[in-house]
C-alpha cells in the first residue's frame, strides 16, 4: 500500500476534485492524505527570504512530501500558468534548509489534475514541466475537468491505479 499525498492549490472546484480523487484512492485501498496548500498560510516568498526564517510549515511540507511515495497535484489555471500558491509552496520547499529538499520531488511518481474555468491545458503543461524539472516522474495521463467536462470516474481510477502501481 502506497502513501499518496494530494496537494490542492485552491478552494472550490479543485477541492471537490481532490476529494473525489481521495475517495478513489480509498476505494483502491491506498493510504493517502490531502493537504490544501492555501490553508498552510505560507508567506509570499521573496528573494533571500530563507536567510531570515523558513516557515515551519514549509519545513514540515518538505518532510511530508519526501516521506510520501507518490504525489497528486490538483490546481486551477491562473492566467495560463500555475497558481501562485503552488509556485510559492514549491519555492519554499526548495529553500527549506533541508540539504536533501529534492527528496520531496526527485523520483516521485506524480499525477496532475485540474478543474479550470478556462481550458486547463496550460496549467497541466506548466505543472508537468515544473515537476519534471524537479525530478518527478509525472505519469502520462492527466485529469482535466472544467465547466463543460466533468470528471470521468473510470479515467481517474485508471490514472490513480497507474500512480499506485508505479509507486509500489
Amino acid at each position: 500500500m502506497s502513501k499518496v499525498m494530494i496537494l490542492v492549490a485552491s478552494t472550490g472546484h479543485n477541492v471537490k476534485l481532490a476529494s473525489a480523487l481521495a475517495d478513489e484512492l480509498t476505494s483502491q485501498g491506498a493510504a493517502h492524505e490531502t493537504v490544501n496548500i492555501v490553508e498552510l498560510g505560507l508567506p509570499l516568498y521573496t528573494s533571500g527570504a530563507e536567510k531570515h526564517d523558513v516557515p515551519d510549515a514549509a519545513r514540515d511540507m518538505a518532510q511530508r512530501m519526501a516521506a510520501s511515495r507518490a504525489l497528486v497535484f490538483v490546481a486551477p489555471e491562473y492566467n495560463g500558468a500555475l497558481p501562485p500558491t503552488l509556485v510559492n509552496l514549491i519555492t519554499w520547499v526548495s529553500v527549506s534548509g533541508d540539504e536533501n529538499w529534492r527528496a520531496a520531488f526527485n523520483g516521485k511518481i506524480v499525477a496532475i489534475a485540474t478543474f479550470s474555468g478556462g481550458g486547463g491545458q496550460s496549467v497541466l503543461a506548466a505543472m508537468r514541466a515544473q515537476l519534471a524539472f524537479l525530478g518527478a516522474n509525472v505519469v502520462g495521463r492527466q485529469i482535466l475537468t472544467n465547466y463543460e467536462k466533468s470528471l470521468n470516474p473510470e479515467s481517474a481510477a485508471g490514472v490513480l491505479a497507474q500512480v499506485l502501481a508505479l509507486s509500489a
